[in-house]
């Protein structure tokens, strides 16, 4: 990290509520989902930001008390969850770490694959590892993620029992074929079970605030314990996060950041701290509009020294340490 860096010193409350309107007007590009009833009804309007920093100042826009679905951001805290129970080895029994340049949901990618799911971050690697979660049934799994994340990071989590209905109601076929693709394949156990698990964990509803204290407990864990998970995690946000475009965004803003179809972002600036937002229109790979644009800007703000500036910048961004980092020299 850049010794001069003040972090966030630049940023006005004035500044945030220009970009989240300018925010608002890109996202008018977007869609909304269609395949989730209740998602295609909500709000496109809405737009939602909290930044909570390192040091202790935070920053908000838009309603502080509207709750969302977190839908695929939970998958972040999924891998975090399975890494500190289950260790390293176990999860990537299951799981790889490659960068797909496919949708989320493609089921031609593990098919050429040989059923093997790319990474945690797509929706193969996610339903293999809620697979992997404790419990006999997909509410007493569900159950113990939400609470061990509330009691971790100090939120207030809660399943969202409409929008869970409203997945029910439209059963994703790509969802079913990727899960009797995984079980043939011998990386999925129960797959009814699973992917009820996957469905409702996806479901889980958080306010803005929640969000980014969810963003925290990868930034400041709470325990030496989970470092090296915490580590694991934003890497693969960073690669990963966004799908196809991941290696885009690393390249342009070079910080870890995950989208989920509901609108809702979360990225993370290490050492500084997390953005979350959420914004409901999506652009063609299913990531938020406004939400990235206003990422984006934050970035440029606290003049995070990201990938594109230097090869170090990949490296401190993922939290990734190795013998690199010493000799390359600091913007």
């Amino acid at each position: 990290m850049n010794i001069g860096l003040k972090p966030f010193d630049r940023l006005t409350q004035a500044e945030l509520n220009i970009w989240v309107k300018e925010g608002q007007q890109r996202s008018q590009l977007g869609q909304l989902p269609s395949y989730i009833p209740q998602l295609a009804q909500v709000n496109p309007q809405e737009f939602v930001v909290k930044i909570l920093t390192i040091p202790g100042p935070s920053y908000q826009a838009g309603n502080e008390a509207l709750r969302f679905p977190v839908m695929s951001v939970i998958k972040c805290f999924l891998l975090l969850n399975r890494l500190l129970e289950l260790g390293e080895e176990r999860v990537f029994q299951r799981v790889g770490v490659q960068p797909s340049d496919q949708p989320f949901n493609s089921l031609e990618q593990l098919e050429s694959d040989g059923g093997w799911p790319r990474n945690p971050m797509i929706n193969s690697g996610a339903i293999a590892l809620a697979g992997l979660l404790p419990g006999k049934d997909a509410d007493t799994r569900c159950q113990y993620l939400c609470s061990w994340l509330n009691q971790f990071g100090d939120c207030q989590l809660v399943l969202d029992r409409d929008i869970l209905e409203s997945v029910r109601s439209a059963p994703n076929a790509k969802n079913q074929a990727l899960v009797s693709t995984l079980a043939a394949a011998g990386y999925l156990e129960y797959p009814e079970i699973t992917l009820d698990t996957y469905n409702q964990i996806c479901c889980l509803s958080a306010t803005i605030s929640d969000l980014a204290k969810l963003g925290l407990l990868l930034l400041k864990p709470p325990n030496p314990q989970w470092q090296n998970a915490s580590r694991i995690v934003k890497a693969l946000m960073m690669t990963c996060g966004l799908y196809e475009t991941s290696g885009q965004f690393a390249v342009k803003v070079g910080v870890p950041t995950k989208s989920g179809v509901s609108g809702a972002v979360l990225s993370i600036i290490p050492d500084l701290g997390a953005i979350a937002c959420y914004s409901p229109p999506l652009d063609s790979q299913g990531n938020s509009m406004g939400g990235l644009f206003l990422i984006e800007k934050m970035v440029e703000t606290v003049n995070y020294p990201h990938f594109s500036r230097s090869k170090c910048g990949l490296l401190a961004s993922t939290g990734i340490a190795s013998e690199e980092t010493e000799v390359c020299s600091g913007d």
